[in-house]
């Protein structure tokens, strides 16, 4: 099953594990899915001495890692291949105390302060891009918390209980029986919705407080740019975020990087990472900042995890998120008909009817993808004209099952309570209302910059974009802002590199001239 090369690879990756690893497999021999299992877990086994494979008859099909044949809670209920294989190695890894994505110390002190027993299921599907970063998120709070019990499921397989539950995306978290997360998410966010729902009783409640040079709030390309350089004049840095890369890691693929032709989101998020480790920088991921301050000069940042960093130059680069429509339904029914990534929700409506609403470049591109897919696409354009590039534009009319609104103003998402069912407009130029039925509604409208959290420090304009000048200074001295959080045009990976850099110098300049402080 596995390429030789693949194996080459896996050797090498698997050389440095200390303790031994059993895959106990417990699937029904009549289960069509049987053979490719065990193929390929005998594939990944002959790489190392460390592993071994056990099979027994079971009810369906599932696997679980022993680890020096002890149970551990991490269970398959999948074939980790497709974009899951690495979930298989990474979980491997971390049972080790290998991993880059193990968290610091004062996170790991949270997982362990959750209380009770608790169990989670994500359900998953093998095309999902964004479902690998939740798996392994979940998977590490099974390591570090005894008390917690994870099943990995994939949709294909198990689709009765899917439909059962009425699941239209994923990834789909369920927490003790009930619906907890859907979509995208970092260990951060996961582990704060855990202790709303079940509590927790942190190992350590020590406030943590301390001085840098240099805070850089944010790990997207702007956010990573300013670290490097402000390290690189000397700074002492720290870098806040919730994941480096920040919406890197929901873009597939990426061909308008400079020297590179082509390269993924996931690649590009995990290079930013391996050049922050090239330098003495604080990387501070799985937190949100809650608060900004000024006090005596200085710019005091307290984040979720009880923290305070003080620091005399602060660089925001919190980037931006999807928009929502903001219309009745559109919340009740996220993961049930509402959804934001056709990548990966895509392949559940084969053969139905969608909505795409939004006419830039992000909506046509969806359009087109589930036009292969769904047996009718219509497209809501809010302005009198779609707004993405021509050659899209194109595509899209040469497509027989795809419809086009301009002048659509999307004012409900209408369901049966369990699912989508339809969606509701408004005409802008007859002002009739008008209702479509549908299976799926995908919201492509936009980004939202991401400058809450710093509305009492820096000034924004009406669309929450932080107003700075040439040099990326706001009106606060030793405030800065970079990439697409802040005013400047075109929201590109590029720009927000440079803009970050720009950010950093304007740091270091000030520094010199004894700026970075209000006269």
């Amino acid at each position: 099953m596995l390429q030789q090369a693949i194996k080459d690879k896996l050797k090498e990756v698997f050389s440095p594990l200390k303790n031994n690893y059993t895959f106990q497999v417990a699937v029904a021999n009549s289960h069509p899915d049987k053979a490719q299992l065990t193929g390929l877990l005998d594939d990944v086994a002959s790489t190392s001495e460390k592993f071994d494979v056990t099979i027994e008859e079971g009810k369906e099909l599932e696997f679980t890692i022993l680890k020096n044949n002890t149970p551990t809670n991490i269970i398959f209920r999948a074939i980790p291949n497709g974009h899951e294989f690495p979930s298989l190695l990474t979980a491997i890894l971390n049972l080790d105390g290998i991993g880059k994505n193990l968290p610091d110390e004062a996170v790991a002190n949270q997982i362990k302060g959750l209380k009770g027993e608790i169990v989670l299921k994500s359900y998953i599907s093998l095309s999902c891009t964004n479902c690998p970063e939740v798996v392994q998120a979940l998977n590490v709070l099974t390591l570090l918390n005894p008390n917690i019990r994870h099943e990995i499921i994939d949709g294909q397989i198990n689709k009765e209980e899917v439909e059962a539950l009425g699941i239209q995306a994923v990834p789909t978290v369920y927490a003790n029986g009930e619906q907890m997360h859907v979509g995208r998410s970092s260990i951060g966010e996961l582990l704060a919705k855990l202790q709303e729902k079940v509590g927790s009783e942190p190992v350590t409640s020590a406030p943590v407080e301390k001085e840098y040079d240099v805070v850089v709030v944010g790990g997207g390309p702007a956010g990573v740019s300013a670290a490097v350089y402000s390290a690189r004049k000397g700074f002492s840095v720290a870098l806040v975020a919730e994941k480096v890369g920040g919406q890197l890691n929901e873009t597939v693929s990426i061909e308008n990087m400079i020297s590179i032709p082509q390269t993924t989101g996931t690649k590009l998020s995990a290079d930013l990472m391996s050049h922050l480790k090239d330098y003495p920088i604080d990387v501070l991921e799985n937190r949100r900042v809650e608060n900004v301050s000024l006090k005596d000069g200085l710019k005091e940042v307290q984040t979720s995890l009880n923290e305070t960093f003080k620091t005399p130059a602060l660089i925001i680069a919190t980037g931006a998120s999807w928009k929502r429509l903001g219309v009745p339904g559109e919340n009740e029914y996220i993961g049930s008909g509402v959804a934001f990534c056709t990548h990966c929700d895509g392949p559940f409506y084969k053969g139905k009817k969608v909505v795409v609403v939004g006419g830039g470049n992000s909506g046509l591109e969806a359009a087109i993808d589930l036009s292969s897919i769904a047996l009718e696409v219509t497209v809501l354009e809010f302005m009198d004209e779609l707004k993405g590039d021509q050659v899209l534009q194109d595509k899209l009319k040469t497509l027989p099952n795809v419809t086009i609104h301009t002048n659509a103003q999307t004012t409900a998402v209408i369901g049966d309570g369990n699912k989508v069912t339809a969606l509701e407009y408004k005409n802008r130029e007859t002002e009739k209302t008008e209702t479509i039925t549908t299976d799926g509604v995908f919201v492509q409208i936009g980004l939202q910059a991401n400058s809450k959290v710093f509305s009492e420090v820096v000034e924004t304009n009406r669309m929450g974009e932080i107003e700075i000048d040439a040099h990326c200074r706001t009106k606060q001295a030793g405030v800065y802002a970079a990439g697409d959080v802040s005013v400047v045009p075109y929201k590109q990976i590029v720009i927000a590199m440079g803009e970050g850099s720009k950010a950093a110098l304007s740091a270091f300049e000030d520094k010199i001239k004894n700026k970075l402080v209000q006269n």
